[in-house]
């Protein structure tokens, strides 16, 4: 099924191709500017450091909903060896296999595709199954520290946890702001809570997977009319799931990532943030989430964390 006239008229209103030159690779991420990362720094008052990372297990959050995304295998390479010989340090070491975005992680823009093409116009072939992608790869994100803002939309509904239903629209983001005493402006990373997470930290995989609540299609034009850099949120689909609109799977995805530009990111542990920005009376702080730098990648692991 192709996708609909609706998805294309507002994909023409929030398309970033060009923006930055044709070259480009980093998308809104060249929103995040020296001025803005010093304007970031500033919202820092008490140090406080709030890690929004859920641990790599093998018990993760992966059920089998997304094919090939795996959690984390652990394994032990060396244990105590004496590599250099009898009575010499010992050393021990580890390797792991996963699926790069099995956890918290961040989606590069090559992670998805529409109509033969990813962010800039360049065409899908350029992603492979020797060399991943040629344009546009996770690495090309060499750092990633700006200021966040948290979107507590679930707090804002007056809610622990919106229901699995549920689309985050934009007046839902208008609102979170007012709660949080906020305003998203150019270059921001923007953190939306769902309080879907809860399901996930309390054990259960399946329900944390589906039905998920998670961004409307109507939202790509309110991020892109205040110039965000990145969006993640706390679900494991990002976007409502099932979809919103009969059969268009994963509209945002495509809106965000190959129109926009704009980088996202699932399974981010919101829920210490939350509470500490209620305490702390702010939803704004300096943020630090670089990816790790896979060559080719079209996404990465990250352990983000807000520092108020």
């Amino acid at each position: 099924m192709s996708l609909p006239a609706e998805f294309h008229e507002i994909a023409k209103r929030v398309n970033n191709w060009g923006r930055w030159g044709g070259a480009d690779e980093i998308g809104t991420l060249n929103l995040i500017t020296d001025a803005v990362v010093r304007e970031a720094v500033a919202t820092v008052r008490t140090g406080r450091r709030i890690p929004l990372a859920l641990p790599l297990r093998q018990d993760g959050v992966q059920s089998g909903l997304i094919p090939g995304r795996i959690n984390p295998l652990h394994t032990m390479v060396q244990i105590n060896q004496e590599i250099f010989g009898p009575d010499t340090v010992a050393t021990s070491d580890d390797a792991v296999t996963m699926g790069l975005q099995a956890s918290t992680h961040w989606d590069a823009l090559p992670h998805v595709s529409h109509s033969g093409k990813i962010y800039n116009g360049r065409p899908a072939e350029t992603i492979t199954a020797h060399g991943g992608a040629r344009f546009s790869s996770i690495a090309t994100v060499e750092h990633l520290v700006t200021r966040g803002v948290l979107l507590d939309v679930a707090r804002a509904r007056g809610t622990d946890r919106l229901p699995g239903d549920h689309a985050v629209t934009p007046d839902d983001l208008t609102a979170a702001e007012d709660f949080g005493g906020v305003r998203v402006r150019a270059g921001d990373i923007v953190l939306v809570r769902t309080g879907h997470m809860r399901l996930a930290l309390a054990g259960d995989r399946q329900a944390y997977g589906y039905p998920s609540p998670g961004l409307s299609v109507r939202t790509p034009e309110w991020f892109h009319a205040r110039d965000v850099a990145a969006v993640a949120n706390d679900t494991l689909t990002f976007e409502i799931f099932p979809p919103e609109i009969e059969d268009l799977w994963m509209p945002v995805h495509a809106l965000h990532l190959v129109e926009m530009g704009m980088p996202q990111g699932q399974n981010w542990n919101l829920e210490a943030l939350s509470e500490a920005c209620v305490q702390e009376g702010r939803h704004a702080f300096l943020l630090t989430a670089s990816p790790e730098p896979f060559t080719g990648a079209t996404g990465s692991p990250v352990a983000p964390v807000a520092i108020l």
